[in-house]
C-alpha cells in the first residue's frame, strides 16, 4: 500500500486596501525622506530596477510620515496583521470546506512585527476557532518562511492524518522601512517589498483536488548569517541584505534541487511547475541560470513580483495559489516549491497534482 500523503486543500490571499503604482510610492518616499538629489537618484534607480510595477501597503502612503517610531508602527502591524490574517485564513478555510471549529493546528509565520499574544492567538476569538486549537507561531524565517511553514505544517498533518492544519503568513514589510535611514539597504527594501497575507489548509483526508506534499528538505549554508536578516533596534526592525544572495543561488540551487529530486526518483526535467519565491530580479535570474530555466518557467513568480513586490514569507504561497488556479496542473504533474531566507538557508517542497 502506498504511503498516505498530505494534500493542500486550499490556498488563499488577502491584501490591504491601499494599492499604489511604483511611481507613486517613489514620489511620496522622496518627499518624506528629504529632497537630496543623491537620495532621490538612488531611490529612483532602485525603484526602476526592482521589477515591481505596483504594491499594496498596509497604510495609505501619506500616513507613514505620521507613524515614525517602532511603537507606533508595531501597533499598526498588530492591527493590520489581525485583519489581513483573518481574511486570508477565513477564505482558505471556506475554500477547503473546513469550519473554524474543525481546525486542529494553526502555524503562523511573520517577520515584520512583534505581538504577544501572537497574531494566531488573536484570531481564535476573531474567527471563533476551535478553543482546543494547537498553535505554532514562527518568527525569524523571513522570505523562506512560507516554504518552511508549509513543510512543518505538512509534517504535522502527516503525523496526524485525521487533523485539519492551516498555515498563515502575514507580512507588512512597509512598516519596517526606516524613514531616517538613507542607507542603500533601506532604500532597496523600500523599492522591493510590499504587504499581504496568504493562508493554506492541509489535511490527510483530502477535501479537494489540490496537490499532495510528497516530501520536503531544509538546507542550511554554514557561515552565512550576515547574508540576510534584520537588525532590531530602537527604531524597529531594519532589513539587512547582501549583494551575495544571487551568487549563493548560483552556487547551491542546482545541486540542492537535483539531490532532493533524486531521493524521489526524479530529475529536473520531471518538474512541470516551478513555484519560486519572488526574491527580486537578480535572484530570479540566478534561479533561471542555475536550474537551466527561462523566464517562461518562472512566469508566475515574475508576475507576482511585478504586481505585488516581494512579500517575504507570503510570496511563495501566492505563487502557489496562482499555479493552482491559472496553470490548472493535470493529475500526476509534479511541482517544486522553493524559497531562501535568513540563515542563510533554503527550503524545498515537492508537490504532485
Amino acid at each position: 500500500m502506498d504511503e498516505p500523503h498530505v494534500r493542500i486543500a486550499s490556498v488563499a490571499a488577502a491584501f490591504p486596501e491601499s494599492y499604489y503604482p511604483q511611481a507613486r510610492i517613489l514620489a511620496e518616499l522622496s518627499r518624506q525622506w528629504g529632497d537630496s538629489p543623491q537620495v532621490f537618484a538612488q531611490l529612483e534607480s532602485f525603484h526602476q530596477r526592482s521589477g515591481v510595477g505596483a504594491r499594496y501597503l498596509a497604510l495609505p502612503i501619506e500616513q507613514y510620515a505620521t507613524v515614525p517610531g517602532f511603537s507606533e508602527r508595531n501597533r499598526e502591524y498588530v492591527r493590520c496583521a489581525v485583519d489581513l490574517g483573518a481574511r486570508a485564513l477565513s477564505a482558505a478555510l471556506k475554500q477547503a470546506g473546513v469550519s473554524p471549529s474543525e481546525l486542529h493546528h494553526l502555524f503562523f509565520v511573520s517577520i515584520t512585527g512583534l505581538a504577544t499574544p501572537s497574531i494566531d492567538a488573536r484570531l481564535v476569538n476573531r474567527l471563533k476557532l476551535n478553543p482546543q486549537l494547537r498553535r505554532t507561531p514562527i518568527f525569524g524565517l523571513g522570505c523562506v518562511g512560507g516554504a518552511a511553514g508549509l513543510a512543518r505544517a505538512a509534517d504535522w498533518a502527516k503525523a496526524y492524518p485525521d487533523s485539519n492544519v492551516a498555515l498563515l503568513a502575514v507580512e507588512l514589510c512597509s512598516l519596517t522601512w526606516q524613514p531616517e535611514d538613507l542607507s542603500v539597504t533601506n532604500l532597496i527594501a523600500s523599492s522591493l517589498f510590499g504587504d499581504g497575507a496568504a493562508a493554506l489548509v492541509l489535511s490527510g483526508r483530502p477535501r479537494s483536488i489540490g496537490p499532495r506534499v510528497l516530501g520536503s528538505r531544509a538546507i542550511f549554508y554554514p557561515d552565512t548569517e550576515q547574508v540576510m536578516g534584520q537588525d532590531i533596534g530602537s527604531q524597529g526592525l531594519k532589513v539587512t541584505l547582501s549583494a551575495g544572495v544571487p551568487e549563493l543561488v548560483r552556487q547551491h540551487a542546482r545541486a540542492d534541487v537535483e539531490g532532493f529530486l533524486a531521493e524521489h526518483g526524479m530529475q529536473l526535467g520531471d518538474v512541470r511547475h516551478w513555484v519560486l519565491h519572488t526574491g527580486g530580479p537578480r535572484v530570479l535570474e540566478a534561479f533561471q541560470d542555475a536550474l537551466g530555466l527561462d523566464a517562461g518557467d518562472l512566469e508566475l513568480s515574475w508576475r507576482q513580483l511585478r504586481d505585488n513586490g516581494n512579500l517575504s514569507s507570503a510570496s511563495v504561497l501566492m505563487v502557489l495559489a496562482d499555479t493552482c488556479r491559472q496553470r490548472e496542473p493535470a493529475p500526476g504533474e509534479r511541482g517544486l516549491l522553493m524559497a531562501m531566507g535568513p540563515g542563510f538557508c533554503s527550503e524545498l517542497v515537492l508537490l504532485e497534482w
